[in-house]
């Protein structure tokens, strides 16, 4: 027996539509929180996530029930006027949908934002692609491989001595998500002030680029070259990093002035922590470093 949905979002519903990650992902967070989670996929196909992961146990999926726990899963056929108007019927009676088809895929099944706000214009529609919904590229197929590689990601991951790499996870389809669902929440806050709902554009290139630091303020306003990869180093930043042990790699974590002085009194060197040579994580002088 399913337990009573529990959580700050409880009595919130929300309708899921798409497949993969970059939507379902923001769904399986919302659902986490206590919302209830209609996922809607294509009869006789699914959501290809059910046959997706390394590993199976008995012939299924074990991605499969993180990425739907908490969701309650119908097969309806979208594509036909019998199924659309099922689709509305749900959004008359919920707060957000989410949706990751390619833009203007919902406008082709007569589901277009306009249609369904005209039916309840407190529903709040989560929009999460490669490009968003407007733009140049706002009509291309978007992937998290190419949206982590436009967004920078990509480049600065891995050893100098190699091409860029990926992250071993769907980092940018996850991230796109996790933002729409920021912005969902957001649209949910100013709904409580207007009454009205509102769309939610997330971009997975744009998550990824939001992430990206100060490297492209340091290459446009400092004139700094491209940052390049590092492997398990992170410049000027230290000690945060793997060291060489003679039982092994370690990891240290301790770049703040506070945390250093405590790893210098467990390594049992406290004179460390007055060295100049370590007086701060860009070793520079403590003197100087105090006079800023």
């Amino acid at each position: 027996m399913s337990q009573e949905a529990t959580g700050p979002l409880k009595g919130l519903r929300l309708i899921e539509m798409g497949q993969l990650l970059a939507g379902p992902f923001c769904g399986q967070l919302m659902g986490d929180f206590g919302a209830e989670v209609i996922k809607i996929e294509q009869p006789t196909v699914g959501d290809p996530m059910r046959d997706w992961g390394r590993e199976k146990i008995n012939g299924k999926s074990l991605w499969w029930p993180i990425l739907a726990r908490n969701k309650k899963c119908i097969t309806l056929n979208a594509r036909v006027p019998e199924g659309q108007e099922i689709i509305k019927e749900l959004a008359k009676k919920s707060d957000f949908l989410l949706e990751n088809f390619r833009p203007g895929t919902l406008e082709r099944w007569n589901l277009g934002y306009d249609v369904l706000s005209a039916l309840n214009e407190a529903l709040i529609m989560i929009r999460v692609s490669g490009y968003g919904q407007t733009g140049p590229y706002s009509h291309r197929a978007g992937y998290a491989a190419v949206g982590e590689a436009m967004g920078g990601l990509r480049y600065v991951i891995g050893d100098p001595s190699t091409p860029p790499s990926r992250a071993g996870i769907s980092i940018g389809d996850t991230l796109a998500a996790t933002y729409g669902c920021l912005g969902g929440l957001m649209a949910l806050h100013n709904r409580h002030v207007t009454g009205k709902g509102q769309v939610v554009d997330s971009a997975i290139y744009e998550a990824v680029f939001a992430m990206m630091e100060s490297l492209v303020s340091e290459f446009d306003k400092a004139g700094t070259s491209v940052r390049e990869r590092t492997g398990s180093i992170l410049p000027q930043v230290a000690p945060s990093n793997i060291y060489k042990a003679s039982d092994g790699d370690f990891l240290i974590a301790a770049n703040q002035d506070t945390v250093f002085s405590r790893l210098c009194e467990a390594m049992g060197q406290p004179e460390l922590f007055e060295n100049e040579r370590y007086s701060n994580h860009y070793c520079t002088r403590r003197e100087s470093n105090r006079a800023r």
